[in-house]
């Protein structure tokens, strides 16, 4: 969702921020149909999807 114009999201209680930009061979619709996870990875948290491995997506995180 865009909230007050960031890309963000919200699992279990906080909040993400996209910093990165997603792949754009990623399918358009990957954020409701791939397997996701957040990682922490050289000193910086990451979005993961598992559909590929070795893509990492940095984020913010927001506790709220």
């Amino acid at each position: 969702m865009i909230v007050e114009g960031h890309r963000r999201f919200q699992y279990g209680g906080y909040w993400f921020g996209l910093i990165d930009p997603w792949p754009e061979y990623w399918s358009s619709d990957w954020y409701d149909t791939d397997d996701l996870y957040v990682d922490y990875y050289k000193d910086g948290y990451y979005l993961c999807d598992r559909s590929h491995p070795g893509d990492y997506i940095a984020i913010s995180f927001y506790l709220n």
